[in-house]
């Protein structure tokens, strides 16, 4: 054998000395592992996130996480051809806490997912989540289509896009925003994006 087969690879070697669930617990992110839409493990970050214990959330649908069984039954919907097309998906959504000092209150979250098996997007997957509350705190009582449409804003949608992402036309879509536009006491579509922004 020559010097270089019997030289260690640099890269095997590093991959060699990661505990990699070590890794997955001190991620600066939550994570989740899924299948079919419930979590078959996560780590402690997400567990402080949402106020739960890991017994509380593993083996349970994500449906624990939203606000309402509607948001989480349309973004499953939303999340599919995307995932199907793409492989992965990223958004900002507002969750909800499980349990603890803050339970039921909601958050806004980045939420970002691979799947697997693009072919089968809902099969099992690897999901992060970020709490955004520090720098876009919820204020105002919002509808599920209300949050919806608020997320979409904030994405940079116009009304005719937030129509094709929701599967509603785009002056439902003006209905919406107008009523955010009253909640928030927003002069423009700026203005409201700005004020949903600060929370």
């Amino acid at each position: 054998m020559d010097e270089k087969s019997e030289a260690p690879q640099p890269l095997a070697a590093m991959a060699a000395a990661i505990d990699y669930r070590l890794a997955f617990e001190l991620a600066p992110v939550g994570l989740v592992l899924s299948r079919h839409r419930t979590i078959v493990d996560c780590n402690q970050h997400l567990c402080e996130m949402f106020g739960a214990s890991r017994e509380q959330l593993v083996n349970q649908s994500f449906l624990v996480l939203y606000p309402s069984a509607l948001e989480f039954e349309r973004t499953g919907a939303r999340i599919a051809p995307i995932l199907n097309t793409r492989g992965h998906y990223a958004d900002n959504r507002i969750m909800k806490r499980v349990d603890g000092r803050f339970k039921g209150e909601t958050f806004w979250c980045h939420v970002t997912g691979r799947a697997f098996d693009r072919r089968a997007p809902h099969d099992a997957g690897i999901w992060t989540f970020e709490d955004l509350s520090s720098s876009r705190p919820v204020k105002a009582e919002l509808t599920v289509r209300e949050r919806e449409v608020a997320a979409a804003l904030l994405d940079g949608l116009t009304s005719k896009a937030i129509g094709r992402l929701l599967g509603i036309s785009h002056r439902t879509v003006e209905i919406y925003r107008a009523r955010l536009m009253r909640k928030y006491a927003a002069n423009s579509t700026a203005d409201l994006v700005q004020r949903l922004t600060a929370g």
